[in-house]
């Protein structure tokens, strides 16, 4: 490899040069630890648009802004363990209008545990939760599914 200049290793200027693998992450739930997942998806957001047109506009189009932002729900998947009712027990708390919303930290770490991104769900709460589907001859493990709704995604860099 080419010499990279004073400070700077030949390890450091590899891995400038690959992207961020995504297998190695944990979830906070804020509301009973950390949490085991094999899956995380839906951190997605969107700026609605907003058209407006003038009244004395010559051209007969609409002018574009942005508006309010709008979040998807995140959907999680773990592996169901004998006793395990934590999703369970935080859903069950849902009364008419009542729930306890807690920010849910992601972290997306390197291969030494080290943080390369922290995304933080604000005021999230359990939406749904679907039970794994059974069947007689598959040899798959029981997997459950958590959606969470929340009220902002915000994205932070490594430490």
């Amino acid at each position: 490899m080419a010499n990279n200049g004073p400070g700077q290793s030949e390890s450091a200027d590899y891995a400038a040069q690959w992207p961020i693998p995504k297998f190695h992450f944990s979830v906070d739930l804020g509301c009973g630890g950390t949490a085991s997942f094999s899956e995380v998806s839906g951190m997605n957001v969107e700026s609605q648009i907003t058209e407006y047109r003038f009244g004395d506009e010559t051209n007969f189009t609409r002018a574009k802004m942005p508006g309010l932002k709008k979040y998807d729900n995140v959907t999680m998947k773990n592996g169901i363990f004998k006793g395990d009712m934590v999703f369970r027990d935080w859903y069950n708390k849902i009364t008419m209008n009542t729930i306890e919303r807690t920010d849910v930290k992601i972290t997306l770490m390197d291969d030494k545990g080290g943080v390369l991104m922290l995304w933080t769900l604000k005021n999230a709460w359990p939406t749904r939760i679907t039970v794994t589907d059974m069947k007689a001859d598959g040899n798959e493990v029981a997997v459950e599914t958590l959606e969470l709704a929340h009220e902002g995604l915000t994205q932070t860099k490594g430490f």
